[in-house]
Protein backbone atom coordinates (compact mmCIF):
# COMPACT_ATOMS: atom_id res chain seq x y z
CA UNK A 1 0.00 0.00 0.00
CA UNK A 2 1.43 3.36 -0.97
CA UNK A 3 -0.18 6.76 -0.42
CA UNK A 4 0.89 10.15 -1.68
CA UNK A 5 -0.37 13.70 -1.34
CA UNK A 6 -2.09 15.09 -4.45
CA UNK A 7 -1.46 18.86 -4.27
CA UNK A 8 -3.31 19.54 -7.54
CA UNK A 9 -6.53 18.26 -5.95
CA UNK A 10 -5.96 19.85 -2.53
CA UNK A 11 -7.03 23.26 -1.23
CA UNK A 12 -5.50 23.91 2.21
CA UNK A 13 -7.25 27.32 2.41
CA UNK A 14 -10.54 25.36 2.46
CA UNK A 15 -9.12 22.67 4.78
CA UNK A 16 -9.00 20.05 2.04
CA UNK A 17 -6.06 17.74 1.48
CA UNK A 18 -6.40 14.97 -1.09
CA UNK A 19 -4.39 11.78 -1.09
CA UNK A 20 -4.02 9.06 -3.72
CA UNK A 21 -3.25 5.49 -2.72
CA UNK A 22 -2.15 2.51 -4.80
CA UNK A 23 -3.20 -1.01 -3.85
CA UNK A 24 -2.04 -4.40 -5.03
CA UNK A 25 -4.15 -7.38 -3.95
CA UNK A 26 -2.52 -10.77 -4.38
CA UNK A 27 -4.25 -14.12 -3.94
CA UNK A 28 -1.72 -16.12 -1.95
CA UNK A 29 -4.15 -18.99 -1.39
CA UNK A 30 -4.91 -22.16 -3.32
CA UNK A 31 -8.50 -21.28 -4.30
CA UNK A 32 -9.96 -18.68 -6.64
CA UNK A 33 -11.45 -15.79 -4.67
CA UNK A 34 -13.59 -12.74 -5.39
CA UNK A 35 -13.51 -9.38 -3.62
CA UNK A 36 -17.05 -8.56 -2.49
CA UNK A 37 -16.86 -5.40 -0.35
CA UNK A 38 -14.48 -2.86 1.12
CA UNK A 39 -14.42 -1.13 4.49
CA UNK A 40 -12.14 1.83 5.19
CA UNK A 41 -11.58 3.62 8.49
CA UNK A 42 -10.08 7.06 7.77
CA UNK A 43 -8.73 9.07 10.71
CA UNK A 44 -7.60 12.70 10.48
CA UNK A 45 -5.01 14.49 12.65
CA UNK A 46 -7.72 15.49 15.18
CA UNK A 47 -8.87 11.90 15.66
CA UNK A 48 -12.09 12.34 13.65
CA UNK A 49 -13.00 9.05 11.99
CA UNK A 50 -14.91 8.46 8.77
CA UNK A 51 -16.06 4.96 7.84
CA UNK A 52 -16.47 4.06 4.17
CA UNK A 53 -18.18 0.82 3.11
CA UNK A 54 -19.28 -0.36 -0.27
CA UNK A 55 -19.29 -3.05 -2.92
CA UNK A 56 -16.02 -3.88 -4.63
CA UNK A 57 -13.25 -1.40 -5.33
CA UNK A 58 -13.19 1.27 -8.05
CA UNK A 59 -16.41 -0.15 -9.50
CA UNK A 60 -15.04 -3.69 -9.79
CA UNK A 61 -15.37 -6.96 -7.89
CA UNK A 62 -12.22 -8.69 -9.13
CA UNK A 63 -11.87 -12.48 -9.29
CA UNK A 64 -8.35 -13.73 -8.55
CA UNK A 65 -7.01 -17.20 -9.20
CA UNK A 66 -4.13 -18.53 -7.09
CA UNK A 67 -1.09 -16.29 -7.55
CA UNK A 68 -3.01 -13.59 -9.47
CA UNK A 69 -2.93 -9.91 -8.55
CA UNK A 70 -5.24 -6.95 -9.01
CA UNK A 71 -3.94 -3.37 -8.88
CA UNK A 72 -5.91 -0.18 -8.50
CA UNK A 73 -5.56 3.46 -7.44
CA UNK A 74 -8.10 5.53 -5.57
CA UNK A 75 -8.27 8.71 -3.55
CA UNK A 76 -9.21 10.08 -0.17
CA UNK A 77 -10.03 13.63 0.97
CA UNK A 78 -8.95 14.70 4.45
CA UNK A 79 -9.61 17.85 6.50
CA UNK A 80 -6.07 17.88 7.92
CA UNK A 81 -2.63 17.61 6.27
CA UNK A 82 -2.03 14.20 7.80
CA UNK A 83 -3.93 11.18 9.04
CA UNK A 84 -4.22 7.46 8.40
CA UNK A 85 -6.33 4.77 6.77
CA UNK A 86 -6.94 1.12 7.56
CA UNK A 87 -9.64 -1.33 6.71
CA UNK A 88 -10.61 -4.68 5.28
CA UNK A 89 -11.83 -6.45 2.17
CA UNK A 90 -14.55 -9.08 2.35
CA UNK A 91 -13.74 -11.96 0.04
CA UNK A 92 -15.47 -15.19 -1.00
CA UNK A 93 -14.14 -18.47 -2.33
CA UNK A 94 -15.64 -20.49 -5.18
CA UNK A 95 -17.25 -22.71 -2.52
CA UNK A 96 -19.00 -19.69 -0.99
CA UNK A 97 -16.81 -19.37 2.11
CA UNK A 98 -16.68 -15.69 3.12
CA UNK A 99 -13.68 -14.19 4.93
CA UNK A 100 -12.18 -10.78 5.71
CA UNK A 101 -8.68 -9.61 4.83
CA UNK A 102 -7.33 -6.90 7.12
CA UNK A 103 -5.60 -3.86 5.62
CA UNK A 104 -3.03 -2.54 8.11
CA UNK A 105 -2.89 1.20 8.85
CA UNK A 106 -0.96 3.42 6.47
CA UNK A 107 -0.12 7.11 6.68
CA UNK A 108 -1.60 10.00 4.72
CA UNK A 109 0.84 12.94 4.84
CA UNK A 110 1.36 16.23 3.07
CA UNK A 111 5.16 16.52 3.35
CA UNK A 112 4.97 20.29 2.87
CA UNK A 113 2.64 20.86 5.81
CA UNK A 114 3.65 18.63 8.72
CA UNK A 115 2.82 19.92 12.20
Amino acid sequence: MQARHAPDHSDPARRLWFFVYDVEIENQGEQTVQLLTRHWRITDAHGAVEEVRGPGVVGERPVLGPGETFRYSSGCPLKTPFGSMQGSYQMTTERGDVFDVAIPPFALRDPRNMQ
